[in-house]
């Protein structure tokens, strides 16, 4: 079960004197002691890490671009298994966390792989790809040796289950020699180490055991190990990698190089079973889990794979023997059978939920039990660090065997569910909702379990005069490409449920094998806030409302009708007017990073009223080099000249998810905070301060207060929620009231913008945790968004507070953006873990507006 949760947080401050409420919330249940809290801050954290704040723009830039290897077996490779090769050293670092703990340090893992690979012919080592922080990921495969036509053919079934499942299902060369995927995914959050250690011990096993059993499994599977999946957080001991991105919580966005690896790997292998091994909840907690549950997966069969393993693996962890009496272990919990709610899978995020959009039937979140991180890992003697690990490993390594002895029984019926989910959303079937009928053997199902959606026909995002941005559409597609949704493009003009679509435009027919995907990705959401009283993390997500880019339902007609062709990338965009001044209209992020390459260049940019940039004609060069390179469009520039731009330098006190997205739209960003400002920061490397968190007024010490004030006398201020408000409270910015509502909500909501320099362009939805109105607005204050009328709420997770207050009524109409002369306030959180592609801009457009 969770651990104590922050109860509802409401504040009330003025831009005149700031006064902060927060109300302590009630207690859930307490692990023991032995056990860490499983609730991370659901952001990225408060503020930034100092190794995050430390990480250089072009670690942003490596993670924005680094390549992931392609993994994919297909009915034309020519490569049977093993596939051995000789991993160079890493130099060894002394200062690798994990050796404080009696576990592997990241620089012994490739010479560990190596003698693995020289023990026989079933293990095989491939890298791939590299994390933000230039390590290299390691994929191991152990099956019974292959040759290449062996592969090829394997290759063909696991092919034919997706794309013909229907022939799949009845096909008994599957039946009889398929090999099942099975996927273990290690330390992904960094400071929780010891599946890693559990994976190279059983991988060891495996290489060299005798038994039928063994011999069997392998003959007949084949199991993919994600050694460690966040190399940069197991050396420096951190949950995030090295940007400071929880990848745990990235894979809708896909950001991280580490979280596209894993998403290729997840493609490529399609398991039907994958553990996510992770720390620290005593007793050992096993998925499936508490309401709400996806409602775009064929939750039926998860439930019944996922929870049949979840006992094997219970049963495996307490025959350890383990005690709380002898060595401070509680008996391993399921969240579906032993809580009631705080332990959900609704969002696409998390690596198991992702997972089951790819067709794997028993996926599981397995956090191990004893504390070795954070506070423990200082205050502990070595000596109990040591032995709370290597119980860690030992429950980690009962949990992955158990997990082989069950795909090894069940191989048939599991390949069998997953060919089910590709053939009901290839076919349109109707979902299974969860009942004791529909999924026997599971207790305690009831109606709060239930969660099944009415799937669309197909979605359009149309070309032309209809689509609010070409790059955004393109960066739209090419995201669903990279799920592994299939997407058509029209080679002519068509119709579909009763609108006009012009040719060019991108078809996304549900009719597919992988339609929770597209769904999930796609659809606007739901809102839930009467399902359950608080959420885990984000409740909602939406790609068609929150990047930008125009995307229309289609409920009825025949996708299948309109004349198109099925791409594997989207259409390039980026294209310069051929004559006269030029327009870029900042509408995606890739439009501000254009800008901001100009300005570097040292280009007369002048900025118009709705914000868009003016480039002279002389340039028109270096606009077709970034239209190529950005895939961003350049039009003919009509009207007045504009005012003057010039290069934005960007001290932030912001999350890492707000500095990644600040640096991925081009910006020269130096991270600041109290501590930093306190001791000595040269005002004179920026010209603009924005500040969401990490930065108290009050904090600072007299000298630093002198200097942060005389520098917002010359220059601009955009602040984030109430860290931003309290700030221009206290240095006068800005005369307003804000107001915030309950901590826990989040979700898409319904925004009114009044265009201008600041939300010119922006979609009507925006993103928002914890949300922010603004009230009592003074002269020269102008609002730039508002909260949309009635419930502004669209999909997410959003209730009053226990007093009743800071619910989405209260908000409803209230403005959400304001500014003034030299300052912008966002109640909303647009840049929120860099995943609101279309709201990125509204801050790069503020950013540029009260740059002095």
């Amino acid at each position: 079960m969770r651990p104590p949760r922050p109860g509802p947080r409401s504040a009330l401050f003025s831009v005149a004197a700031v006064t902060v409420t927060v109300t302590a919330g009630s207690l859930l249940v307490a692990p023991h002691s032995a056990g860490a809290d499983p609730r991370p801050p659901v952001r990225e954290g408060p503020a930034l890490s100092p190794g995050a704040a430390q990480a250089p723009a072009s670690a942003t830039r490596r993670a924005l671009a680094q390549p992931v290897a392609d993994l994919a077996d297909t009915a034309g490779s020519s490569r049977g298994y093993p596939r051995e090769q000789v991993l160079s050293p890493d130099p060894e670092n002394p200062a690798d966390k994990s050796l404080k703990l009696g576990l592997t340090p990241y620089h012994a893992i490739a010479p560990k792989l190596n003698a693995l690979q020289r023990l026989g012919d079933r293990v095989s080592v491939e890298v791939a790809g590299r994390s933000a922080g230039g390590h290299r990921l390691y994929l191991v495969t152990v099956t019974a040796p292959e040759t290449a036509r062996q592969a090829r053919d394997q290759a063909r079934m696991r092919e034919l289950i997706e794309s013909a499942p229907r022939s799949a299902a009845r096909s008994p060369e599957i039946r009889k020699t398929y090999k099942a995927p099975v996927f273990f995914n290690n330390n992904i959050h960094g400071n929780e180490w010891e599946g890693t250690d559990a994976s190279l011990k059983l991988v060891e096993r495996l290489a060299t055991a005798t038994d039928a059993g063994t011999k069997d499994l392998l003959a007949h599977s084949r199991l993919y190990f994600n050694i460690t999946a966040n190399p940069d957080g197991r050396i420096a001991g951190t949950r995030a990698n090295a940007v400071g991105f929880d990848m745990n919580r990235d894979f809708v966005t896909a950001s991280q190089p580490e979280v596209r690896a894993m998403r290729r790997i997840q493609i490529d292998k399609q398991p039907v079973v994958m553990l996510d091994l992770h720390g620290y909840v005593n007793g050992t907690l096993i998925e499936p889990t508490t309401p709400p549950h996806g409602e775009n997966y064929e939750y039926d069969l998860f439930l019944k794979n996922t929870y049949a393993n979840a006992l094997r693996m219970e049963s495996a962890v307490n025959g350890l023997g383990l005690t709380p009496g002898k060595d401070g272990v509680e008996p391993a919990q399921i969240p579906f059978r032993d809580s009631e709610e705080g332990w959900d899978d609704w969002p696409p995020i998390f690596t198991p939920q992702y997972a089951a959009f790819h067709g794997t039937v028993a996926a599981h979140t397995v956090e191990i039990p004893l504390q070795v991180n954070n506070a423990a890992y200082e205050s502990l003697p070595v000596e109990e660090l040591r032995r709370r690990s290597a119980i860690n490993v030992d429950v980690a390594g009962a949990a992955l065997r158990a997990t082989l002895d069950f795909v090894r029984e069940r191989r048939t019926s599991l390949v069998a569910d997953q060919i089910e989910v590709f053939r009901r959303g290839a076919a349109g079937a109707a979902q299974v909702p969860v009942s004791a009928e529909s999924v026997p053997g599971v207790p305690g199902i009831g109606p709060e379990d239930v969660y099944t959606t009415d799937f669309p026909r197909a979605y359009v995002i149309p070309a032309g005069s209809g689509q609010r941005s070409a790059t955004a559409a393109a960066r739209l597609v090419d995201h669903l490409l990279a799920n592994d949704v299939r997407v058509t493009r029209a080679t002519r003009a068509f119709r579909l449920d009763g609108r006009s679509y012009a040719k060019g435009s991108y078809v996304v027919d549900l009719r597919q094998p992988k339609r929770g995907m597209a769904n999930v990705l796609l659809a606007d959401g739901r809102d839930i806030s009467d399902k359950v009283s608080a959420m885990y993390d984000i409740s909602g997500w939406s790609l068609g409302l929150l990047w930008g880019a125009t995307v229309v339902e289609a409920d009825s007609g025949r996708p299948s009708a309109v004349p198109a062709r099925p791409v594997t990338s989207a259409a390039r965009v980026g294209h310069v007017a051929p004559r006269g001044d030029l327009r870029l209209r900042l509408d995606s992020p890739q439009e501000i990073a254009a800008l901001n390459s100009l300005l570097k260049d040292g280009v007369a940019v002048r900025r118009a009223a709705d914000g868009s940039a003016l480039v002279p004609s002389s340039e028109r060069r270096k606009a077709q080099a970034l239209a190529r390179s950005y895939d961003v469009v350049f039009d003919a520039a009509k009207g007045p000249k504009g005012t003057p731009l010039r290069p934005v330098r960007v001290a932030a006190a912001v999350t890492a998810g707000e500095l990644f997205a600040l640096r991925e739209m081009g910006f020269d960003v130096v991270p600041v905070s109290t501590a930093v400002l306190n001791a000595g920061f040269d005002w004179s490397r920026a010209d603009v301060l924005f500040v969401s968190s990490g930065l108290s007024y009050g904090g600072l010490n007299e000298s630093a207060r002198t200097a942060l004030t005389g520098f917002l006398s010359g220059h601009g201020l955009v602040g984030r929620g109430t860290a931003g408000a309290g700030l221009a409270s206290a240095t006068g910015r800005l005369q307003a009231t804000a107001v915030q509502g309950n901590g826990d909500a989040n979700g898409v909501v319904r925004v009114v913008n009044a265009g201008g320099a600041v939300t010119g362009g922006a979609p009507d939805h925006s993103f928002v945790y914890a949300p922010v109105w603004f009230t009592g607005l003074g002269d020269g204050v102008r609002v730039e968004q508002s909260y949309g009328s009635g419930n502004p709420l669209v999909s997410g997770h959003w209730r009053p507070s226990q007093d009743g207050s800071g619910g989405p009524a209260a908000a409803a109409g209230r403005a959400s953006v304001i500014s003034g002369p030299n300052a912008v306030l966002f109640g909303t959180e647009p840049l929120f873990r860099a995943h609101p592609k279309g709201e990125l801009p509204q801050v790069g457009r503020a950013l540029l507006t009260v740059s002095r």
